[in-house]
């Protein structure tokens, strides 16, 4: 017999026994209407009745998806590759049915689909260059502190960097 039965049962022979439900919940540390719970599921089922219940719902009736909604989901996704996003919108433009993005993502793990991954190529980066030095040279001023400014400039031929503190920001 398992732990909690034991104690439920203890509750119930207490109360029979003293048939005073304050006393029994004072000294089982329980408030009154578990104790009336489980004395009633032990007068209908006998031990049987001492043991939990499933807390889960017998139904469901606020689901919006059934197997035609799946099917139109699934159609979008496999057709036209859409993403979840794209697939509600077009479930609400093609068949005028709203859905969450949670309720898709739903279907579609339901049904192992895979997600979509696209492989963006990296753009190649321009990189000034020069044939000869100090032909083209960058420049770059920042304030570090006030009063206090950093100058740096790259020629484009060589790399060659040089840098500077001044006071003034002045060329």
């Amino acid at each position: 017999m398992n732990k909690e039965i034991k104690q439920r049962l203890k509750w119930i022979e207490l109360y029979e026994k003293t048939n005073n439900a304050g006393l029994v919940c004072r000294r089982c540390g329980i408030s009154r209407p578990t104790l009336r719970k489980w004395y009633k599921r032990y007068k209908e089922k006998g031990l049987d009745g001492l043991q939990d219940v499933s807390r889960r719902p017998h139904s469901s009736p606020n689901t919006k998806i059934n197997n035609r909604i799946e099917e139109w989901i699934l159609k979008l996704r496999k057709n036209r590759k859409l993403g979840a996003r794209r697939i509600q919108n077009e479930l609400l433009r093609e068949h005028n049915f709203q859905l969450s993005l949670a309720s898709i993502h739903k279907v579609l793990t339901k049904h192992e689909v895979k997600p979509i991954v696209f492989q963006r190529k990296k753009k190649d980066f321009i990189r000034y260059q020069r044939p000869i030095p100090g032909d083209r040279v960058q420049m770059d001023t920042c304030k570090i502190a006030p009063g206090i400014y950093q100058y740096t400039a790259v020629d484009d031929c060589s790399r060659y960097r040089v840098l500077d503190v001044f006071k003034r920001r002045t060329a």
